[in-house]
This record gives structure tokens, sequence and C-alpha cells, in this order.
């Protein structure tokens, strides 16, 4: 039991030391996005939380696989199946009416991984880094908070980058274009005034939503932000810092396809789904992906961070909880999928939008206290409307 929570202290050191030889690897990778705090000696393993860009051996993989597939053996009947989907919004609502907004902490890391949130006439705390062969001003978070990117139903983050490329600058010129080009507006809305639109589907209790509503006050920006769970948007709407002028928090199940959002097709800058398409069904991601695209502008972004494939909360489910490969129950009756590249990739590319960023975020995450440490891949991507419509 002990060996699939955790990795042993002498495992670690193996890894390592196998990783000190193979970080030429890494050379490529941006140091933002996704961090940069790579662990070279074995020794320091337990003086940070978190560390980066980590390399899984042959050993690794075949361990993690060997794992998954003995908890996903033993499968829930298929007659037992359906109120896990049909009835996903009662197991939420009860898991919000319990912690209501205890159990997550708020993602103050979102700016940094995800920039292009911000509209680019917001410059507050930035920064200047070098990312590949363009200059990127990223805005930086007053406090870094990774370790709380650990549970199940995380929801939504963003950010906007500053670029000083011709692709960059084809950018800027399709977003004033499309300032005045959203679907016919018979009727008010809210936010139709704002010329830098947001979407955060599966907000939760807001734990994105603050972040983003902070640092966007004072621009020409709104927020939207929805969850099919009406407990969670009441305490979203009660918050102290939620402000109707830059937000507007409703209730939204985005696998019901002819429910209507508050806002014309295309007329979105982002749409943020953090920790959100791995509790839907995989049969309904397909269906959910393409329908938000509809509402982005071209050019808008669509942001997404998950699960990735053999992280250790995939690992850890006993026997009895898997649904379908790779898809499973927790005991409170919410649900978790868990992604490949490849998958992401076709889920959005399917969609007809094009990539921008498609990574495998493999971390190590430390228990300093138990003295463990734990195998954590997340998958994040970004994905970009074309400028123009195909032909038809």
């Amino acid at each position: 039991m002990h060996k699939l929570r955790s990795l042993s202290i002498a495992k670690v050191a193996k890894v390592f030391s196998r990783l000190s030889t193979r970080l030429k690897n890494t050379a490529g990778r941006p140091s933002a996005p996704l961090g940069s705090r790579i662990l070279t000696n074995p020794d320091d393993i337990f003086k940070h939380n978190m560390w980066d860009h980590v390399q899984w051996s042959e050993e690794d993989k075949e361990n993690a696989q060997q794992k998954a597939q003995e908890n996903s053996c033993v499968q829930i009947p298929l007659n037992e199946q359906g109120k896990f989907d049909t009835e996903a919004y009662l197991y939420w609502d009860k898991f919000y009416e319990m912690h209501r907004d205890k159990f997550f902490k708020d993602r103050k890391w979102l700016f940094l991984e995800f920039p292009e949130l911000l509209p680019s006439d917001t410059k507050n705390q930035a920064t200047t880094r070098c990312h590949g062969d363009q200059q990127v001003e990223i805005l930086l978070p007053s406090e870094s908070n990774m370790d709380s990117e650990t549970r199940h139903h995380q929801h939504s983050g963003t950010t906007h980058y500053h670029r000083h490329a011709p692709d960059c600058q084809k950018a800027r010129q399709g977003a004033s274009l499309e300032k005045n080009e959203d679907a016919t507006q018979t009727s008010t809305f809210p936010g139709q005034h704002a010329s830098f639109r947001i979407l955060e589907v599966g907000c939760g209790v807001g734990n994105s939503v603050f972040p983003i509503v902070n640092s966007i006050k004072g621009t020409d920006a709104f927020l939207y932000c929805c969850d099919f769970s009406p407990r969670a948007i009441q305490v979203v709407k009660d918050h102290p810092d939620y402000d109707d002028s830059v937000c507007h928090a409703f209730v939204h199940d985005i696998c019901e396809e002819m429910a209507s959002f508050p806002f014309p097709p295309q007329s979105l800058d982002v749409i943020l789904a953090v920790f959100v398409l791995s509790s839907i069904h995989p049969e309904r991601m397909q269906g959910v992906v393409g329908r938000l695209s509809t509402y982005l502008k071209h050019g808008g972004i669509f942001l997404f961070r998950d699960y990735g494939r053999y992280d250790f909360s995939q690992l850890r489910f006993k026997k009895g909880r898997c649904l379908s490969e790779n898809f499973y129950t927790r005991g409170d009756g919410t649900c978790v999928y868990f992604f490949t590249k490849e998958e992401v990739h076709d889920l959005f590319s399917s969609a007809g939008l094009e990539e921008i960023q498609n990574l495998e975020d493999r971390r190590l995450q430390v228990n300093r206290g138990k003295k463990v440490a734990m195998h954590r891949v997340w998958m994040q991507s970004k994905y970009r409307k074309s400028y123009q419509p195909p032909p038809s």
C-alpha cells in the first residue's frame, strides 16, 4: 500500500541521480510557464514542495502502467454508471455544501502560467523574459501557490503573453478588428461594452475568479464565470470581492446541448477550463469543446489545464472505482479522467482550433512532513481560433 502512495527516499535518489544527467533534455523547455525549479541534487529534495520538469525512466512508466491496469481491472457495472453522469451536478453541489470555500486555495499562480488572461494594456508587476525567439512580458503574481494544485475539480486559470513577433502583431490586429465584430447584438447583455471578455467554465467557488477580477478592475475587460452547481455560484456571488461591473456569475451546465449563454457567439477573447473537462464523461468532451469554441472570436484563445495520464491521483485509486479506461469516480461521486497529449490535441483540433501550446507538465510533489514524494502529471494547453473563418 505504501509503495502505491509514494516514492521511497532511496528511489527518489536514484531517479534524480538519473535526472541530473538528463538536464540537457529540458534545455528547450521554457522557464515560464511551468516553472524552472530543477532538482539536480537528491539531498535537496525536501527543501521545496515541488520540483519541475521531472524525467521519467522506463521503469517509472512501466510501474505506472501496471498500477493503472491493476486499479481499473474491476469496473463499476454499466447499470450503475449512469448516475455519475446524469446526477453529476448533485454530487458537486453536495461537495460545495460540505466544503464551501474552505477546500481550494485561490490560484495566484494563474498569471504566470496563463498570461493570456489579461488584456494587453494591463502591465502591473511586469517583467520581460526570453521565450524561445520571442520576448514575452509576463505579469507576475504577488504570491505563488503552486502547491495547492493537488486535488480535483480545481477550475480555471489564464493570462496574456505580450509578444513582439510578427505573429503577435497579427494577433493584436485581429483583436482590434474583432472588437466590433460580435454577433448581432439586438439585446443588451452583461459585459457588452467590454473590449476584452473572458469566460471561465466550471468556476467552482471562485478560486480563479477573484484573482482575475482583482486584476482586471480598472481595465476594459469583463469576466463571465459559470458552474453547474447553484451552491458554488451562490458562494461566488456572496464573496466580498464580487463586482458585477466586471464579472457575471451564472449557473450553467456545459454538457447541456441546448443551454444558452448570456453573451453572443464570437464574443469571447479567452475561455478558461482548468480541472473541468476531466470531470465530464469522455463521450461528452468533444461536444463541449466544440460548442464552447463557437463563442470565441477569431484569434481567441482556449486555455486548458487538467490531469495527465498516470498522475499520482490516478495511481492511488482502489479497485472498483473505475468507470471506463482512465476514467474513475471518487468516493464522493465526482469523476475524473486522465489525459494524454495526443488526446488533448485531438480534442481541440477537432473543434477547429490551432495549437499554440500542448505540454505534459511532469513534477515531483513533496510532503516534507511525511518525507514522501509523488509524481504529478498535468496537461497544459493553449489553442487558438483561426483569425479568419475557413472558406465555405
